[in-house]
């Protein structure tokens, strides 16, 4: 039976000799060290300076939505952004009770991430035993460890949106999998769990069921016919439970319009990302391609789930078929793939497990049984040499694409009584959200109904008749503030409110002009 553990191993994570002569210890790390020893490194690289980054975009979008009432929040998803509702929902519980803070916002994410690293090391140390893979639990452990060592993951840990849950949510199910498997058909109970589980990551993402893929790929690959059709009824459950949500997610697919066509370079990059930096992508592919060589024994003659059967599908085909899909209609962002980051982290622990399992069998690991365990150390080393500069850019303001807290201290620093402000398109009203104080002291002329009069995510536009009407006062107009995309600077407004802003501002002289990342901030006065 797939996953079934050798009777060699279930009192110690490794054999004394294989048939070879290798020699490693028989001994295994305790369960709760595996699991608790990644959950806790997860708490502490992820948790230091959470609430640092300013808020971008995005977070503000979740912190405007999570201040909403439950009523309001169903009556915004009937609109826009359904695909979110389940986190929005849950996070107005999380801002009920913890507040606005960055770190509060960012909370959930965090946890979900040090529990996805948790699960990944049990995933990582059954995956090993059935890959004959030398001490299990390590191998285990370091996949869990590796996860957290990842830029990509410290990221997402410090990032109020749904991802962190996501990846949590595609681990589990995998794990679920796999246990149901080797339970049989008497597991029934797990079968229902692994539809959950699912079920719930759809619920985070409706991307993320592309993890559907590979989980079908892999039974496919170790030939597990017993399984299929309960596989298939289970997936065929958690889509039909997400159907509603699929539905009105699709309805509203509108709110992707800003996704281009991924050009050639789309994949080195998402390579560049999942490895951590450019520089590490030699050594992470290295050790990834030794993870896939892992799979290449006894055990997957047997055609068993191993971790390469587990790990390459999940790792590749969801960003594969993403980005073909993307092709025909746009869709793929780096982010709505980052729940494939896991499996990287299972393929390079499983790599560093066969270069110590290759040395142990060789005559120079005879000689010098240092050399067995040292080569994976120094490689660890190197990785975490190498991941240090990554790691701290991955919290820092600049990696994200906004700085809304500077924006917000620059019209802070410079406002005035009496000012007015455009958001040019509107969609950058977003930027007064997620550091509001400073901007409620501003005139917004063009807002007709406020996203939760209107049920929107960024209120309504006057006509532009009426924004001139308004502009001429009384009280008069002295000074005017503009807020704009830099990428869209020298776009033409498309819309005539826009036109007549920019007509309106052009008819003034430029003060000043702040360019705050992604926001460029100019100030008129007559």
């Amino acid at each position: 039976m797939p996953l079934a553990e050798p009777a060699s191993h279930r009192t110690a994570d490794v054999r004394g000799a294989d048939a070879a002569g290798w020699r490693v210890p028989a001994w295994r790390l305790p369960g709760w060290l595996v699991i608790g020893l990644p959950i806790l490194a997860a708490l502490v690289v992820g948790g230091y300076r959470l609430g640092a980054p300013s808020l971008w975009r995005d977070e503000a979008y979740t912190l405007e939505v999570a201040r909403r009432s439950f009523g309001q929040i169903f009556s915004l998803l009937l609109h826009v952004d359904a695909v979110h509702g389940p986190y929005y929902l849950g996070m107005h519980v999380v801002v009920s009770i913890l507040g606005t803070s960055e770190a509060a916002l960012r909370l959930p994410s965090l946890i979900a991430t040090s529990l996805a690293a948790g699960v990944l090391a049990a995933l990582g140390s059954r995956l090993a035993r059935a890959s004959d893979l030398p001490v299990p639990s390590v191998t285990g452990l370091l996949a869990g460890l590796l996860y957290v060592a990842a830029p990509q993951t410290t990221y997402y840990a410090q990032d109020a949106r749904p991802y962190g849950l996501v990846t949590l949510f595609a681990v589990a199910a995998t794990y679920l999998l796999l246990a149901a498997m080797q339970r049989g058909r008497s597991g029934v109970g797990r079968w229902a769990a692994y539809t959950a589980a699912i079920a719930a990551t759809g619920m985070t993402s409706l991307f993320a069921l592309l993890v559907l893929a590979a989980h079908g790929v892999t039974l496919l690959l170790a030939r597990d016919r017993a399984h299929l059709l309960t596989w298939l009824a289970s997936a065929a459950v958690a889509v039909a439970v997400l159907g509603p949500l699929i539905v009105l997610g699709y309805g509203q697919d509108q709110a992707l319009g800003w996704v281009v066509r991924p050009g050639a370079g789309a994949a080195s990059v998402m390579v560049s990302l999942f490895a951590g930096s450019t520089a590490l992508i030699p050594l992470v592919a290295g050790l990834a391609v030794c993870g896939v060589a892992s799979g290449l024994g006894a055990a997957a003659r047997r055609r068993e789930v191993t971790v390469v059967t587990v790990a390459t599908p999940w790792l590749v085909l969801p960003p594969l078929i993403l980005l073909a899909v993307s092709l025909v209609k746009p869709a793929y962002v780096e982010r709505y793939v980052v729940f494939c980051q896991p499996a990287l982290a299972l393929l390079c622990a499983a790599g560093l497990a066969w270069i110590t399992r290759l040395i142990a069998t060789s005559s120079a690991g005879w000689r010098a049984p240092a050399l067995t365990w040292g080569t994976p150390a120094v490689i660890l080393v190197v990785l975490a040499v190498l991941v240090a500069g990554p790691q701290r850019a991955a919290r820092l303001t600049s990696a994200r694409p906004d700085n809304l807290r500077g924006v917000s201290a620059v019209i802070a620093a410079n406002e005035r009584v009496g000012d007015v402000v455009f958001y040019l398109p509107s969609e950058a009203r977003v930027v007064s959200m997620a550091y509001p104080v400073p901007f409620g002291k501003l005139r917004d002329l063009a807002l007709k109904q406020s996203p939760v009069e209107s049920d929107s995510l960024t209120g309504t536009q006057v006509w532009a008749p009426v924004l001139a009407k308004r502009f001429a006062g009384p009280p008069p107009v002295h000074r005017v503030w503009l807020v704009q995309w830099a990428g869209q600077l020298a776009l033409r407004p498309s819309t005539k409110v826009g036109l007549e802003e920019l007509l309106l501002v052009h008819r003034m002289h430029r003060v000043r002009r702040w360019t705050v990342q992604s926001v460029v901030l100019s100030l008129y006065a007559t």
